[in-house]
């Protein structure tokens, strides 16, 4: 009878397994064309509507762990259990592609990986959204670019940096002249060589972390966000590259703030209060 219990218990945990992994968070992708949808809240394809154009969208309308939050101070919990982030990246060759509504800065090799409770999440792409989706305190900032990880289970890990006017960010300088020649063209993508990931600054190691969605359909659900404090610069003629580079004639391409519902919010604050 142990023996049978045994072999009950290690069928369960298989079934467990292959649901955790075949579940839609586990392969969430973003969409790489984003005609289909808009982000004008008169429109029919708006942000209050994405649920309704395709099935499979329907976690846009109906999810409990939407994306992007209003990381408001009473609702957070300060941890220093977390850890530092762990960021090991690499030169790789990459390409920039308008989607539809945002420029995607896409690595084609291995760009390297994150590291979160010992897990390591490949570098895929990163992509902005003006203004910023996330609002610390109902602040809502110019700028927010996300840098998008996977690891080898399909499950997804997204980096969050926020931007307000002023000095320009060196990493949108490197691109600015990618960026140009797109904006002059209506080419969906252009190759733009090696870039090196961390060329792109964080500046702190205080940062928010919680479970939520991708932010554009089909809003999928298990991605673990993290979303760093320090607010950095960028200039308006970047944000404004950006926007024009895309070719959506919108002033916008960031979705409403969801409900945060009964998900821990936690900030990460090293022990040692005198460092970033």
């Amino acid at each position: 009878m142990e023996k049978e219990a045994q072999i009950s218990f290690c069928s369960f945990c298989i079934i467990i397994l292959v649901l955790w992994c075949s579940s839609p968070a586990a392969i969430a992708q973003e969409v790489e064309d984003e005609h289909e949808f808009s982000y004008d809240p008169e429109s029919e394809t708006g942000p209050h509507r994405w649920a309704e154009i395709h099935a499979n969208w329907s976690m846009c309308g109906k999810g409990e762990m939407q994306s992007p939050i209003d990381m408001l101070n009473d609702r957070v919990d300060v941890v220093s259990h977390l850890g530092r982030l762990e960021r090991s990246y690499k030169f790789s060759n990459a390409t920039l592609m308008n989607r539809g509504h945002d420029m995607m800065l896409k690595w084609e090799g291995d760009a390297g990986h994150m590291k979160i409770n010992g897990t390591e999440y490949d570098l895929k792409q990163c992509h902005w959204h003006s203004p910023s989706e996330h609002t610390i305190n109902g602040e809502r900032f110019d700028l927010e670019l996300h840098m998008v990880h996977q690891n080898p289970s399909g499950q997804i890990a997204v980096v969050g940096i926020l931007y307000t006017i002023g000095r320009p960010d060196h990493f949108l300088l490197e691109l600015t002249k990618d960026l140009e020649a797109v904006s002059g063209t209506h080419e969906k993508e252009t190759a733009v060589g090696m870039v090196h990931p961390k060329h792109i600054k964080i500046g702190s190691r205080k940062y928010y972390r919680y479970i939520g969605s991708l932010t554009t359909p089909p809003c999928l659900e298990g991605v673990v966000w993290t979303i760093v404090k320090k607010v950095r610069t960028v200039s308006r003629n970047q944000v404004r590259l950006l926007r024009v580079a895309v070719h959506d004639d919108a002033d916008s391409n960031a979705r409403p703030v969801q409900q945060l519902n009964d998900r821990k919010l936690q900030l990460f604050r090293p022990q040692d209060p005198e460092r970033n």
